[in-house]
């Protein structure tokens, strides 16, 4: 292994309760009822492909653009002081370093967003290359926020890992040729994360800077 291609949301801060009421309020304002349960399931991927789980097509094209404009400055003015880091993100970063890996970030995060995240994390000098969805055509589960920093890194897909806590993380590496050391730090069950492709499942971080030199981080 040469590189780690790391998502940050759920998996380095616990931000995925906070993204998943944001969006919750966010469809409530906009007249359209769903559950927090039902959005927190659709956390990891981008709003081009939150929408359409909720939104006609009719309903995209009239609001989506403001509906999403809505949840971010909510999510910026309510919700982002309250992001913490999960404990270990930067010992397990710094363990990966170490290691001799080099350490990235692929995130479905907006720019902007992705290095507040980078800051709270405390990872901002540990991270060589980084991917926002400002950088990609399409945010996850489609690959092409992790075939962009496999670009950036100019390493192929059999020589690193990704990590990241849902389904859309691990389907979306898989696409892009990657395999996923996934956690259920971000809601998902270990199952749903093995059932979607994930090579290992840890319970968080902290987990994996534990057993790193287990891991197939250390491989």
């Amino acid at each position: 292994m040469k590189a780690v291609l790391c998502d940050l949301d759920g998996t380095l801060v616990d931000s995925n309760a906070l993204h998943a009421e944001a969006w919750r309020r966010a469809f409530a304002h906009f007249g359209i009822s769903v559950s927090f349960d039902q959005v927190l399931h659709q956390i990891g991927k981008g709003g081009d492909h939150l929408l359409p789980v909720f939104l006609s097509k009719d309903d995209i094209h009239r609001f989506g653009k403001e509906l999403e404009r809505y949840r971010k400055n909510l999510f910026q003015s309510e919700y982002f002081d309250q992001v913490k880091p999960f404990p270990s993100s930067r010992e397990l970063l710094l363990k990966m370093k170490q290691a001799g890996l080099r350490v990235s970030v692929a995130s479905s995060a907006g720019k902007e967003d992705l290095q507040r995240l980078k800051e709270i994390a405390q990872i901002s000098d540990l991270v060589e290359e980084e991917t926002s969805s400002d950088d990609a055509e399409k945010s996850k589960p489609e690959a092409d926020i992790f075939q962009a920093t496999l670009d950036q890194l100019g390493v192929a897909a059999k020589e690193a890992l990704a990590l990241g806590d849902t389904p859309w993380d691990v389907e979306a590496a898989r696409k892009a040729g990657l395999g996923t050391i996934a956690v259920t730090s971000g809601g998902w069950s270990e199952e749903d994360l093995r059932e979607a492709g994930a090579l290992e499942v840890y319970r968080d971080v902290a987990q994996i800077a534990e057993q790193f030199e287990h891991s197939a981080f250390n491989r």
